[in-house]
């Protein structure tokens, strides 16, 4: 698992599935804002000219020397929610990444989002 203390040394490297395929490059970490721990991750992915950012999650994720293997295959990965490189994740799309990977979702009661990049 990815603890909150080693999100920015993993930037940038090679995030991978269960079978060593490389899904693209570990950009962001979101943190679930109620525990303050890493929950989801946006990887890069696409063409140079035509890249975008995938949401998986990172609750089973192990670090390697170079990489961060996901409990999540390629295909689910690249099928799930995504946005541009510049924008920024909406809290209403929050909920569309937990369905897409059968993860439970329980809105705060304050309407507060789940979900923070650090």
């Amino acid at each position: 698992m990815i603890r909150s203390a080693d999100i920015r040394e993993w930037r940038n490297h090679d995030m991978v599935d269960l079978q060593g395929h490389k899904i693209g490059v570990l950009e962001a970490i979101y943190v679930d804002t109620r525990t303050d721990e890493p929950a989801v991750a946006t990887v890069r992915t696409g063409l140079p000219t035509r890249q975008r950012l995938v949401f998986v999650p990172v609750d089973e994720a192990v670090v390697g020397p170079g990489y961060v293997k996901v409990a999540y295959h390629k295909g689910l990965v690249k099928k799930a929610p995504s946005m541009g490189m510049d924008d920024v994740l909406p809290a209403e799309r929050e909920e569309a990444i937990f369905q897409c990977y059968d993860m439970p979702y329980t809105p705060s009661a304050s309407g507060a989002r789940l979900l923070a990049r650090r």
